[in-house]
């Protein structure tokens, strides 16, 4: 299974498809205040995958790999999905399924970090993005 995923300020999943606001990007000048980050997400479900549950789980990991934790928990927005056949479409079709994940109250030091997509214990994505002083301060 493949899938893309995009670091962005609000993402809805409506109708298969997806609407995103303030995509697609990797430096956040914000450090140790908090902030809203959304996870747009389109799992290419293949043909021979679909009609089975399936585990996703997007996971916050810091530059030495470890998960992030707020509030005693890990920041890692997980679930299940089944992705039926919809009738008429050709055998061997690839199935988009687009999801929305927002996370408010994130708050992040300087540093690396990534978001990485795993469906059944597998990475299918990685969104690496660095957090850092704003630019002009010393």
């Amino acid at each position: 299974m493949e899938a893309d995923l995009l670091l962005c300020d609000h993402a809805e999943a409506i109708n298969g498809k997806l609407y995103i606001m303030g995509a697609a990007w990797n430096m956040l000048q914000a450090p140790n205040q908090a902030i809203s980050v959304a996870l747009a997400i389109v799992v290419k479900v293949g043909w021979d995958e679909a009609d089975q549950s399936h585990e996703l789980v997007a996971e916050l990991l810091d530059a030495d790999g470890e998960r992030i934790v707020m509030n005693g928990e890990a920041v890692a927005p997980s679930g299940r999905f089944e992705l039926g056949r919809p009738a008429g479409v050709k055998p061997g079709s690839t199935l988009n399924m687009p999801l929305a994940f927002n996370l408010s109250g994130l708050v992040l030091g300087v540093g690396q970090y990534e978001w990485r997509l795993t469906i059944d214990g597998d990475t299918v994505a990685r969104a690496p993005f660095a957090v850092v002083e704003p630019f002009g301060v010393a």
